[in-house]
């Protein structure tokens, strides 16, 4: 064992497990359905995005609005991700610091 080992990306069975994680919060996220009603998950998944954006944009003038969908997306992604966290024997990929400078340098 190494010093810096504590510093190496998780994994299980030779798969890194970074990429689990951030795939599981795309997977999550509600998918356009074709029926005029939709399950509860769904409406209140909708529900909470709409919310969101609304109080987030709202005390923004209307030039910063264009802004909204990438500003509420990345904040509800690293909500999940680190919510997922918070699960036994599993890690948030935020510890990372490349994935921390990734979201930066946009």
């Amino acid at each position: 064992l190494n010093l810096f080992n504590q510093f190496l990306s998780p994994t299980l069975m030779d798969i890194p497990l970074m990429s689990l994680a951030l795939l599981l919060p795309w997977l999550l996220t509600p998918k356009p359905m074709h029926h005029w009603l939709s399950n509860r998950l769904t409406t209140l998944q909708s529900w909470f995005f709409n919310m969101f954006t609304k109080q987030l944009m709202l005390p923004i003038s209307l030039k910063g609005h264009s802004w909204s969908l990438l500003l509420t997306s990345m904040l509800m992604f690293l909500i999940t991700i680190n919510l997922l966290g918070l699960l036994p024997y599993t890690f948030t990929p935020t510890t990372q610091l490349s994935l921390n400078l990734g979201f930066a340098i946009p």
